[in-house]
């Protein structure tokens, strides 16, 4: 089976619910899978560069797992891209990302409502991605359709939220692993 990464960039997994059950399913039905937890790898948040870029090389699907955060990356996932995805490593003429399958996984905190033309943001989430297809592009890297999930605040949790953000990553996981599985068993990527 080809070597898939996920790279997750949650600030404080230890106070997440969505992201944590995420990579828990992921983890349980895909054992192979190689998870670099941003927090816990890079508390003091000093990048070990050559490791990163050792694991991605590794890696013919690299999938991003992360809490949309300002419509983007959490600040530590924003650093790590800084770092390890340098001119001469992810883009330039000796790039070495090329090919490789890019898939978006990420929770938002808004609801799915609220990311419409006529929602309070005025955008869908999908308008936001560009900044992702422009890093895809530039790195040669195949993004695939992303995963996502709306809904699934840190904000006003108690008990009764809790359950239902767990079922709902639960189905993102689901769909994750889906979209996983299938990346890996592409024929021109069997080993």
């Amino acid at each position: 089976m080809p070597n898939v990464l996920i790279i997750l960039g949650h600030p404080n997994l230890a106070a997440s619910v969505g992201n944590t059950t995420i990579l828990r399913e992921v983890a349980s039905a895909l054992p192979g899978v190689e998870i670099r937890c941003l927090d816990m790898l890079y508390p003091d948040f000093k990048i070990n560069v050559a490791a990163e870029q050792e694991a991605l090389l590794k890696a013919d699907v690299i999938a991003w797992q992360f809490p949309f955060s300002w419509y983007s990356l959490p600040g530590i996932m924003k650093l790590w891209l800084d770092e390890v995805f340098v001119h001469g490593f992810a883009h330039g003429s000796t790039a070495k990302l090329g090919g490789k399958k890019l898939v978006l996984s990420f929770t938002t905190g808004a609801p799915q409502a609220l990311y419409s033309s006529k929602g309070f943001f005025g955008h869908d989430v999908e308008d936001y991605l560009i900044q992702f297809e422009t890093t895809a592009g530039l790195c040669n890297l195949d993004m695939q359709k992303p995963i996502y999930t709306c809904g699934v605040s840190y904000s006003d949790r108690d008990e009764t939220k809790i359950a239902q953000q767990k079922i709902m990553a639960k189905e993102h996981a689901s769909r994750l692993i889906t979209v996983l599985h299938a990346l890996s068993s592409e024929p021109e990527m069997a080993v």
